[in-house]
């Protein structure tokens, strides 16, 4: 059986069922079908009082064409501990649809590790993403309408720094020209659009602590530059009430269940290497206080998911996680080792030694923030014993467990090892979480902490435009912010071809971008775009509706 036939035999029970399990109320729970739920936290005031269950983040070695299955293992090992009697929820980010009919396809997991219904989570879902872009849209709208009403805020055109968004890969959007046809409609101006996930508006929803925290962040979205140079922001047009409005319901967590009928938050999206790509901060602080362990997972490898978990979003939410489990499959190692794709199932040793580095460097970065690591091999078909052998013995040398894991065929049971190790280290070793950097390091020194401490860079540039604007950011009171890198997420490096743990190399930051309302200061390396285009055999080529009315492709 392949995943979405796995899916469709799921033995779903009642979101109301699965919420009883968490004592989650009735009157708190707001369905979307019988499958999937809003959780309303205004009827749950008593939430706020109870204490927090252990925090575990998922995150992995740098992604290759040969899979790692980081979500996979998000959910068997969530249910596993479930397995074990550990109370346990998950957290995840709601997939975009530009990804799913691009190239990546779903994320909701595969094989018998998957949260469910697997259709509705990776299409429409709830809604949020739709919310999410109408208010995002809302706000362009509103800056064109308030130069044509006579620019009351001497807005320079030139200077408009929001753009529009779509949540559908689509390059032909990247730069437009808006108001053409004459006076009626508007001024002309160039924009472009950017996909829904990297919008700051996610990155808002998912950081905001509550629907009062929400409006004051939309109120700090920096819109446009007036021609005095000074800063507009969203709440100077008035937009934040309105967008407040459109975002009320998309703020409440989703409830949805795994294969094994265990509970599962799937709330916000952004994307990793663009902005901070984790799971919502109102997601995971309800499954901390409805649960004794929480599992969650950070986009991409752990130089840019984890790294920006731990420093932006622990940093902003006061969370101190517990755990980390990094993980590696036998194929991706190949692959950073030099392996092509087309002869990963050929027993190659010297180059899984050759790409060892890559895990290592990863386990050691995830060491420095002070939280106990462990490692889980995501097993494939072809891997030898003699392969599996020599990453448990590497990361043994360094003092690291690591758990061979089946849970994409078997289930829970190919994660329950993975799980009992897992609930060991949280009884046994404390965590002594400390960010990489203190809010009052200069937002420079922040970077280049980043890029020399967890990429291994031996130099990093910018040009002096880059430093002026920094240092006007500190000006204006930015300069305790969090920085936000936006990097490839394939290497170390601004390079994707160079796999591996390379060193002595430069990474460069070609642009800054301030994002008040989300918190932190973006910078950008190399050719980072954040209007992804589609391949040239897109995954919605296959995608369609059979005979009965069932999804196919998807997956």
């Amino acid at each position: 059986m392949n995943d979405i036939e796995i899916a469709r035999a799921a033995n779903m029970i009642p979101i109301a069922r699965v919420a009883q399990n968490l004592e989650i109320p009735e009157n708190a729970l707001e369905p979307y079908g019988r499958f999937k739920a809003k959780v309303n936290l205004d009827e749950m005031p008593e939430l706020a009082n109870k204490p927090n269950g252990k925090l575990i983040l998922v995150t992995a070695v740098s992604p290759t064409p040969a899979g790692e299955g980081k979500t996979t293992t998000t959910v068997g090992l969530a249910d596993a501990l479930n397995r074990i009697g550990l109370k346990t929820t998950i957290c995840l980010r709601e997939p975009s649809l530009g990804p799913c009919f691009g190239m990546k396809g779903g994320a909701a997991g595969g094989g018998f590790a998957q949260v469910v219904p697997m259709e509705d989570i990776n299409l429409h879902f709830t809604g949020d993403l739709h919310a999410i872009t109408s208010a995002h849209n809302l706000l362009s709208a509103m800056i064109d309408n308030h130069i044509y009403w006579g620019n009351e805020e001497n807005i320079d055109q030139r200077r408009i720094v929001w753009r529009r968004v779509v949540d559908i890969n689509d390059r032909s959007l990247r730069s437009i020209t808006t108001g053409l046809g004459g006076v009626r409609n508007g001024f002309p101006s160039e924009s472009g659009f950017d996909i829904t996930v990297a919008s700051e508006v996610m990155a808002v929803l998912c950081l905001a602590q509550d629907l009062q925290d929400l409006q004051d962040r939309l109120g700090r979205l920096l819109i446009a530059y007036r021609k005095d140079k000074t800063p507009v922001y969203c709440r100077d047009l008035k937009a934040d009430g309105a967008m407040i409005a459109l975002l009320k319901d998309a703020f409440r967590p989703n409830l949805v269940q795994t294969l094994e009928n265990n509970p599962a938050f799937i709330h916000g999206g952004p994307f990793a290497n663009i902005a901070h790509g984790c799971n919502s901060v109102i997601a995971t602080k309800t499954a901390l206080r409805l649960s004794d362990y929480v599992v969650t997972e950070a986009g991409f490898g752990a130089d840019l998911g984890a790294q920006k978990f731990f420093d932006i979003k622990c940093r902003q939410a006061g969370l101190t996680p517990d755990a980390v489990v990094v993980v590696a499959t036998v194929r991706a190692l190949k692959m950073h080792g030099g392996v092509p794709k087309n002869a990963l199932s050929t027993e190659n040793i010297g180059a899984l030694q050759k790409g060892m580095s890559n895990l290592k460097r990863h386990v050691k970065n995830c060491q420095r923030y002070g939280v106990p690591v462990i490692v889980a091999i995501n097993r494939y078909g072809p891997d030898t014993n003699q392969e599996i052998s020599v990453i448990v013995q590497e990361m043994e040398a360094l003092g690291i467990q690591t758990v061979p894991c089946t849970h994409w065929a078997d289930g829970s049971k190919g994660t329950e090892e993975l799980a009992s190790s897992v609930s060991e280290i949280l009884q046994t070793t404390p965590s002594n979480f400390k960010p990489l950097y203190n809010d009052d390091l200069a937002l420079w020194k922040k970077i280049r902490r980043i890029c020399k401490k967890i990429y291994g860079a031996s130099k990093v540039t910018c040009d002096q435009a880059v430093k002026d604007q920094l240092k006007s950011y500190e000006e204006q009171g930015y300069g305790h912010l969090s920085v936000c890198m936006a990097k490839t997420p394939y290497s170390f490096s601004t390079d994707p071809s160079l796999l591996g743990a390379p060193s002595d190399y430069s990474i460069h930051v070609r642009a800054v971008r301030l994002s008040a309302g989300a918190g932190f200061i973006v910078a950008l390396t190399g050719d980072i775009m954040v209007m992804p285009g589609l391949p040239r055999h897109p995954a919605a080529e296959t995608i369609g509706v059979d005979t009965n009315g069932q999804i196919e492709g998807l997956f």
